[in-house]
């Protein structure tokens, strides 16, 4: 199979859709990958290490979009790219198409391409492998980003993150115990922080007290969220539900009634958001203040570790990018209900996906 890893072009992106060890892997099976011109520099991989792999360099992105069967890419695919795929291709990555502008997603249908949201192959578990480390590293870079939010130069309530004695430590409130959640609460404990973490799941929220002592955990509901916020230094929303938008949990008024100069992070971004207030914002942009709070909204925070990041989605991905390139996209799909649940447009037909957004 011939299989296409363009550079990111998405603002802010530096993660590949490949790296050189997974490249050589591929190669040695027999398939031919084509690497775009510096794809991997952001994430410290060169050219040079990609060739050694055995991949051919393509000088320019019409040649990787043009030449590829299954194409491998990190972020959900700009219009010049969906312009670039050749009808009926495999498209594989973190695509979050619940999120997507439905005009987009017309154009996958249109083309009658395939598209496997890496964020959504799911186990018999229910658990999601490949989004699992990278909510992993997003959690824990809550912690570090939140402590110099709080900072006065960046416009925060100068409030340290674990207080020091005689002055009590900074309030994080955290919405949602998945990975995310748990992986902050841990990084926040390290700082010193005092936590309350709110979920719908007493399962969660059980785990969440067994293995942190010491973190509040307390039912999420309307009431219990205005309490927690209201206390609040912190505000980390993470808040999923798996192919659909994320659910709106922290309204308009609540945020209005947080502490003024606190801080809210939106990880739920990616699927639309989960506070009434957020919208996207970049690595370039990453904050905006409404209601007198600092928002952080960026879709894509484990970018910034890119190397990581990189390594450790695509650690979880190669199982299914190998099982995909060595039999075909739909004798895969047919055979791993993993993969199945991951394929959010098959040969145009829309699947697994709900709540299109028309305007994102």
């Amino acid at each position: 199979m011939n299989i296409g890893i363009p550079k990111e072009r998405r603002p802010f992106e530096f993660r590949v859709g490949m790296t050189p060890a997974g490249v050589f892997m591929l190669t040695e099976a027999g398939h031919t990958v084509y690497v775009e011109h510096e794809a991997g520099l952001g994430a410290g991989f060169s050219d040079l290490e990609y060739e050694q792999a055995g991949a051919r360099l393509a000088y320019t992105a019409h040649e990787v979009f043009g030449r590829a069967d299954l194409l491998l890419k990190v972020a959900r695919p700009l219009y010049d790219e969906l312009e670039w795929m050749r009808p009926g291709i495999t498209l594989c990555g973190l695509l979050h198409l619940s999120s997507s502008r439905k005009d987009k997603v017309d154009v996958l249908q249109e083309k009658g391409i395939t598209a496997i949201a890496y964020e959504q192959i799911t186990l018999p578990n229910d658990s999601v492998p490949v989004r699992a480390p990278l909510s992993q590293i997003g959690g824990r870079l809550t912690a570090q980003i939140s402590a110099r939010l709080l900072q006065n130069d960046e416009g925060g309530n100068g409030v340290l993150l674990g207080g020091v004695g005689g002055v009590p430590p900074a309030e994080v409130v955290i919405i949602g115990a998945g990975l995310v959640g748990k992986y902050a609460a841990r990084a926040f404990v390290g700082m010193g922080a005092h936590i309350t973490v709110l979920d719908t799941s007493m399962e969660q929220l059980r785990l969440v007290h067994e293995h942190l002592p010491g973190v509040v955990t307390m039912m999420s509901n309307p009431i219990n969220v205005a309490k927690a916020t209201s206390y609040a230094d912190v505000v980390v929303a993470a808040v999923l539900v798996g192919g659909e938008r994320a659910p709106i949990v922290v309204t308009r008024e609540m945020v209005r009634g947080m502490k003024c100069r606190s801080v809210i992070m939106d990880i739920s971004i990616d699927e639309g958001g989960c506070v009434e207030t957020s919208r996207p914002t970049t690595h370039e942009h990453p904050t905006f203040v409404e209601e007198g709070i600092i928002h952080y909204c960026v879709p894509n925070i484990p970018a910034i570790v890119a190397r990581t990041s990189t390594y450790a989605f695509i650690n979880a991905a190669f199982p299914y990018i190998e099982e995909i390139a060595t039999k075909g996209v739909e004798a895969a799909i047919a055979e791993n209900s993993a993969i199945e649940a991951g394929a959010a447009v098959f040969k145009g037909e829309l699947r697994n996906v709900s709540r299109l957004n028309p305007k994102n």
